[in-house]
């Protein structure tokens, strides 16, 4: 026994004949006009065919249970719409909250590797913006002097003994210029410098601490005359020319996002400008009072327009590719299950299960029940399926003993 019920209706042709059983006579005939041939019986077309026959000659539709038929003027009275199951395009659009952050990689400290004191101070305020290789600052160490000194000294004695009869003597003299050129380096001393020391043969009282790569100074602690220790802080520095964005992405959200997915970002700041970056990082972890995770994006800055702190509105694109989709308007969501009202013509209509999965804008992906090309309906679907259900409970009554 099927689950589903079977209701005959008649072709068109037999609805829009004679009542049943009954046979077409006119009301009054014109002399002269024979009276007509008396016609069969409608039914007699159906007897003696099988159940099989009777549904290939198409006289015959399957209507499922709770399928209720409204006619066209109560469809238009109740303002019934239809779509389309078909496949789309589908693609999802994430929105969410982002803050500019620094780029961590891009971020520098500046600290001498001798201590002394500040004699003359060249960058002395935050926020100003330093080239590679500009001067920050002198320190006089007499640590440094003494090592000058010594190189001096140990390029006299290579000369002095390059032309000694003695081999060890001569190699001796090389050893020593090596050793004390290579203290100088380590120093952080350049090439320059201590090519300049060479010439002149006077060292130098102070040394000057260049920029190791342009950018702006977030931070300075050191002021003129200070004395500082080998190792310590004084400036921090940030290349700003890429930024980071980090935007909190909700936990049931998070399986749409991938790394090297693009976002775009709108601040009020610069109204009608777009900025678009690339996901970089996704955080292994949430935040347990917004249950959301945390997205690095990556955006360039060539003109300093995104800064630090700034906040934007996020939309990350998730493409979901070729999906068989219904409207949103279509499904009715009663908490326990998902029912669309689908049209079986001639006034018919099926509340069918379905599963659904994901939503893009206002359609969503349809996984089982429904098959492309059929039409549901979009609009009203609340009170029809209503009907169904009033249909279906006077239904059970009426088999009740």
């Amino acid at each position: 026994m099927k689950c589903r019920a079977w209701t005959f209706l008649l072709l068109a042709a037999l609805a829009a004949g004679p009542g049943l059983g009954q046979t077409q006579h006119p009301a009054e005939h014109g002399a002269g006009h024979p009276p007509p041939e008396q016609t069969t019986d409608d039914f007699d077309d159906l007897k003696g065919l099988s159940m099989e026959s009777i549904q290939q000659a198409g006289k015959v539709r399957e209507i499922a249970p709770g399928s209720v038929q409204i006619s066209s003027e109560r469809q238009q009275l109740i303002g019934v719409r239809f779509g389309t199951v078909e496949k789309r395009t589908l693609q999802k659009v994430i929105r969410t909250v982002g803050r500019i952050d620094f780029d961590e990689k891009r971020i520098g400290i500046v600290s001498p590797k001798i201590g002394g004191w500040i004699e003359a101070l060249y960058v002395d305020f935050t926020g100003r913006f330093v080239r590679k290789g500009e001067p920050l600052l002198t320190i006089y160490s007499p640590e440094l002097v003494s090592t000058q000194e010594e190189y001096l000294l140990a390029l006299k004695a290579r000369r002095d003994w390059a032309h000694s009869p003695f081999g060890d003597v001569s190699k001796g003299g090389e050893l020593l210029a090596q050793s004390s050129r290579r203290r100088l380096k380590l120093w952080d001393i350049s090439d320059a410098q201590i090519k300049a020391l060479e010439n002149s043969g006077e060292p130098t009282k102070t040394l000057t601490l260049f920029s190791p790569f342009s950018g702006h100074v977030i931070e300075k602690m050191v002021t003129k005359g200070q004395f500082v220790d080998a190792g310590m802080a004084l400036y921090k520095i940030v290349d700003l020319s890429v930024v980071w964005l980090l935007a909190d992405v909700y936990e049931n959200e998070l399986t749409d996002i991938r790394l090297g997915q693009t976002a775009a970002v709108r601040m009020a700041y610069y109204p009608g400008e777009t900025f678009t970056g690339k996901a970089i990082y996704i955080y292994p972890y949430l935040d347990p009072q917004t249950r959301t995770a945390t997205v690095r994006y990556e955006f360039a800055n060539p003109h300093g327009k995104l800064k630090p702190e700034m906040f934007g509105d996020v939309e990350i694109t998730v493409h979901l590719g070729d999906k068989l989709a219904v409207p949103e308007g279509a499904v009715i969501d009663t908490g326990v299950r998902r029912v669309v009202i689908v049209d079986r013509g001639s006034g018919y209509f099926e509340p069918r299960e379905v599963r659904l999965g994901v939503k893009a804008g206002d359609l969503v992906e349809v996984l089982d029940g429904l098959l492309a090309g059929e039409r549901v309906v979009t609009s009203a679907n609340f009170l029809i399926d209503s009907e169904s259900k009033l249909k279906e409970a006077v239904g059970g009554m009426g088999h009740q003993h």
